[in-house]
């Protein structure tokens, strides 16, 4: 399978660092040659499944704006520019749970979008989580901690407690590696 070639990219609307949306040109394999093709570029994020010393799975309950309602969360926050995966999501544990991890383990980097590419989210296993210090998160939302096991995230899973295809995502992956 080949690639296909972008002949020329144009910006119609950005609010940097969260979204960009543009139109590109691309010719196919075949040479034909589509002239709209838009791409919207959010911005990074990494996402992590802590498992906390005694084998449980730290979670967060929060009210999440985009589906507008309260679901099942993994600790997750925006890559800021040019920051590693691996540093974001240690960053982010600690700063919305206090906790850091005896060991990271990358389960992979992935788009949400097929054709425009939505976010690109680098999802994290970590191992051993204590807490060091309070949550301090500095977020808009309001998060609850609960401690589960992996059976009652896999239910949870099932019965639609979780609202974000990346926090679904996130646990499917951790799964291949519990």
């Amino acid at each position: 399978m080949q690639s296909w070639r972008t002949l020329s990219r144009r910006s119609l609307f950005q609010a940097a660092p969260y979204v960009s949306v543009s139109v590109e040109t691309v010719e196919l394999p075949d040479n034909r040659v589509v002239e709209d093709f838009y791409q919207v570029d959010l911005a990074p994020c990494a996402l992590i499944v802590p498992v906390m010393a005694d084998g449980r799975i730290l979670m967060l309950r929060q009210y999440k704006h985009g589906p507008r309602r309260v679901s099942l969360t993994f600790p997750a926050g925006f890559v800021e520019d040019q920051e590693p995966g691996l540093c974001a999501a240690k960053r982010e544990l600690l700063e919305e749970t206090g906790c850091r991890a005896a060991e990271w383990v990358s389960m992979g980097s992935y788009v949400d979008n097929g054709n425009q590419r939505g976010c690109q989210g680098h999802f994290f296993l970590a191992k051993g989580c204590q807490r060091v210090q309070p949550p301090a998160s500095g977020d808009l939302e309001e998060m609850v901690e609960e401690l589960w096991t992996a059976e009652n995230l896999d239910a949870a899973v099932r019965k639609g407690e979780f609202a974000i295809t990346h926090q679904v995502a996130a646990w499917g992956l951790a799964r291949l590696y519990l």
